[in-house]
């Protein structure tokens, strides 16, 4: 029963196990490429989607309580497992809130980080191997409240007696017990669903039939127009863009395309690495890509290379190697906009009903 009352979490990209062992790449292969090893796990997947039904039951009658933070609760998740754009959508989100004159904190789990039982808050300058490295992200690219805890219950309620007066919960959208008052799910509008399996046979935390449930859906497109739309009744298209580089030690911005047909490393700890290399690929950059695992920790031997070529890397890759990086390390900072005849922050206020 303490297994169903946790968070269900599945980090197959982290930790390269859901009942057995496998690399990233071939997960993707198996999720994204059509793989009929699929149909082997799907005994597995079974057995997964009856406790994630059955520990959502539990709440929906009672036997599992929720809990009402006493401030409005934004969770902004996801039904598949990372690389759909959620960090870069929580941060756009939280800029908006601040530009309405509220005091949003952002509260999450902190993967990658040293995952303690006690709130803890974070900074821009806060260690990512201790708190994690989208927490320290958020913090740095926001000035927010931001709180790291495997409980968000408590993570909301210390980010609550830190003085906010809204909570903007990053991934959770599985974390039942801390009540919300507004659910976004966020899908990478390019692989969507996958191969439609849960896990560990495919990407999905929960049934796609989710998303008919949650309050809005953002799907996120890095390249290209977008796919037709899913027809939810609050349905958003958020453009992930990165257009411009910044050295890691200097500070100094340069446009993205004045680095067209240079090569260089690059460098992607994250859900989804090769969107990243895409990315570049795209703005005329000749790549020699380094995909990592997501949330890996970084030495300085992995910004070390033989030749001058420049070293560029995600924004979370960055966090976690400001103490050893180089002068010839460069950062991708990521930016969402929107497509939408009404935006998405006044959809969230209105249902929240705020005086705002």
């Amino acid at each position: 029963m303490d297994v169903l009352a946790g968070e269900l979490h599945m980090d197959v990209t982290r930790e390269g196990r859901v009942g057995v062992r496998t690399s990233r790449m071939s997960v993707q292969q198996l999720w994204y490429g059509g793989s009929p090893l699929a149909f082997l796990l799907l005994p597995f997947s079974w057995v997964f989607a009856l406790l994630a039904s059955l520990r959502r039951l539990l709440y929906r009658v009672g036997v599992f309580s929720t809990v009402r933070v006493g401030k409005p609760v934004i969770v902004v998740g996801n039904i598949t497992v990372g690389g759909v754009g959620k960090t870069p959508l929580v941060i756009w989100l939280t800029q908006a809130l601040q530009a309405r004159g509220m005091r949003p904190a952002v509260v999450a789990r902190g993967y990658g980080g040293a995952q303690r039982d006690t709130p803890l808050a974070v900074t821009a300058q806060s260690d990512a191997q201790e708190v994690g490295d989208e927490a320290v992200l958020v913090a740095l690219r926001t000035g927010a409240i931001v709180v790291v805890c495997p409980d968000r219950v408590r993570a909301a309620q210390h980010a609550i007696e830190l003085g906010a007066d809204i909570i903007v919960s990053d991934d959770g959208l599985q974390h039942y017990r801390l009540a919300r008052g507004f659910e976004i799910a966020v899908l990478d509008d390019e692989r969507r669903f996958g191969n439609g399996f849960l896990l560990p046979a495919g990407p999905l935390r929960e049934s796609s039939e989710r998303l008919a449930t949650v309050d809005a859906v953002v799907r996120t497109v890095r390249k290209g127009e977008p796919g037709s739309p899913l027809g939810y009744a609050a349905e958003f298209v958020a453009h992930v863009r990165v257009d411009e580089l910044r050295s890691l030690t200097t500070g100094e911005t340069r446009p993205l395309d004045s680095f067209a047909g240079q090569r260089v490393h690059a460098i992607a700890g994250i859900g989804h690495p090769d969107a990243f290399f895409a990315a570049l690929r795209a703005r005329g950059l000749q790549v020699d890509a380094h995909p990592l695992p997501d949330h890996a920790h970084l030495t300085p031997a992995d910004v070390q290379f033989a030749d001058q070529a420049p070293v560029v890397m995600t924004e979370k890759d960055a966090v976690k190697c400001r103490a050893f990086a180089h002068a010839r390390c460069w950062v991708a900072p990521a930016r969402i906009e929107l497509d939408a005849q009404r935006t998405l922050l006044d959809v969230i206020l209105r249902k929240l009903d705020s005086p705002r």
